[in-house]
């Protein structure tokens, strides 16, 4: 007969998996989709909401299953938001299912990978990130360099125009493996808060791995052709700079690590690919930052001032909004047969317009109250030279509380960098003692 304590570990062991299945399929999914089963493109969309049904499932029947009043406020308003669609808004139960799911099926996610990982397991997938940013950087140079109609380049459903966005001076913003150019900007900019995290413990991988990927998120950059990389990555060595600097001891550290970054610079502005790539990404960022307005317009007022518009542009519609699931891509589709922003392109407007002034801001409130809960704990763990949370707290605070739910891999990346921020607070000894205490 097993022991209860023995049950406990398997379940554990099984929910580890399925969470390791979820992070490999959100950095993979757009290869399915693009590559490997363009047929099944569509319902490859929702690939990873099974495996998500599957964790809530098995971690409720093995009383696993966090509960808090994030989970519920959440699951309240999303249960009135669906009676509201269907009898004032849209009336399409299709559409109220695909936008229910983000928050039913994905949000709870975050606890209970927060609740079933722990430190070690954190550090595990960062290493598993830093050995695929080494292929995914060669993929997105290819997607660079050539031509749309290139087999690397096709798109979602095998679209033969191509997955590129439009970038500068003739070439287009990679997707390295992911359906649309937002993956990769994601993924190297969560990267960046595990290499510099490595480069500060560098007793914790292996250090050619290490300069690989550092090498890989520096060339990554200009071949994104992506400022919001650019900024992430800035706002991550922010972070880091404001942990180290804490204690004086950890001066050179800082030096060791800009010294690095630099160095990597100077041997790479000597390759001619980089410099092409340097010369679209500095074009882009020049034309974009003179039509928005600098870095007022580029950062500030993209970031920020989404907020004031989002209750803005409230005025017009009912107590309820136009029905949850309307303002997604595939809930546009679904209604009118074109995919278009039917309500807003930004995530705060997005929920007040699927769901009212009063329940989408209840919504954004949740996911305010619970980036401000894991700062607090994430800088509380400075104290005890625990910089992992704080360090990928630089991504999720960009992510978590106002990131494009509404796309599936925006979603993903929040899902997953909330879960894992609580599980870097998790010291792996106390999570073993605490199975054996239960």
């Amino acid at each position: 007969m097993k022991t209860e304590i023995q049950t406990d570990l398997e379940s554990k062991k099984i929910l580890k998996w399925g969470i390791w299945a979820y992070f490999l399929l959100l950095i993979f999914e757009g290869s399915l989709r693009k590559w490997v089963l363009p047929g099944l493109a569509t319902p490859l969309l929702v690939v990873r909401d099974p495996i998500a049904i599957w964790l809530i499932y098995l971690s409720w029947k093995r009383n696993l299953l966090p509960t808090n009043i994030y989970i519920t406020a959440m699951f309240i308003i999303t249960v009135l938001s669906i009676c509201a669609a269907l009898i004032f808004g849209h009336g399409n139960l299709f559409v109220t299912i695909y936008g229910a799911r983000i928050l039913l099926i994905h949000f709870p996610l975050i606890f209970i990978i927060g609740k079933i990982l722990d430190k070690e397991d954190v550090i595990k997938i960062g290493r598993v990130m830093l050995w695929i940013s080494i292929p995914m950087v060669i993929l997105i140079a290819l997607q660079f360099y050539s031509p749309q109609s290139a087999w690397v380049n096709r798109g979602v459903g095998g679209d033969m125009e191509g997955a590129g966005f439009s970038g500068a001076m003739g070439f287009f913003r990679p997707p390295g493996t992911f359906s649309f150019t937002n993956g990769n900007t994601l993924f190297f900019s969560f990267l960046a808060s595990f290499i510099i995290y490595f480069w500060v413990t560098i007793s914790k991988i292996n250090k050619i791995i290490l300069i690989g990927a550092s090498l890989a998120l520096v060339i990554s950059i200009p071949l994104s052709i992506s400022r919001g990389l650019l900024f992430s990555v800035g706002v991550s060595l922010i972070f880091a700079i404001f942990a180290l600097l804490r204690k004086p001891k950890n001066f050179f550290k800082i030096i060791i690590v800009g010294l690095v970054f630099i160095g990597l610079l100077f041997v790479l502005n000597e390759v001619e690919f980089f410099q092409t790539a340097t010369e679209a990404f500095t074009n882009r960022f020049e034309t974009a930052s003179d039509f928005e307005g600098g870095i007022q317009g580029t950062l500030i007022d993209r970031y920020f001032g989404s907020f004031i518009d989002a209750f803005s542009g409230s005025s017009g519609m009912g107590f309820f909004g136009y029905g949850i699931g309307m303002g997604t891509n595939a809930g546009s589709q679904l209604l009118t047969g074109e995919r278009a922003f039917l309500i807003a392109e930004g995530e705060w407007g997005r929920l007040i317009g699927e769901m009212g002034l009063l329940l989408g801001s209840a919504v954004i409130l949740i996911r305010m109250l619970f980036c401000a809960e894991i700062l607090l704990k994430s800088f509380k763990n400075l104290k005890s030279e625990n910089l992992l949370p704080w360090l990928l707290l630089s991504f999720g605070l960009l992510n978590i509380p106002q990131g494009q739910w509404a796309q599936p891999t925006a979603l993903g990346f929040a899902i997953v960098s909330g879960g894992l921020i609580l599980a870097s607070l998790n010291d792996p000894e106390v999570q073993d003692e605490n199975i054996k205490s239960t």
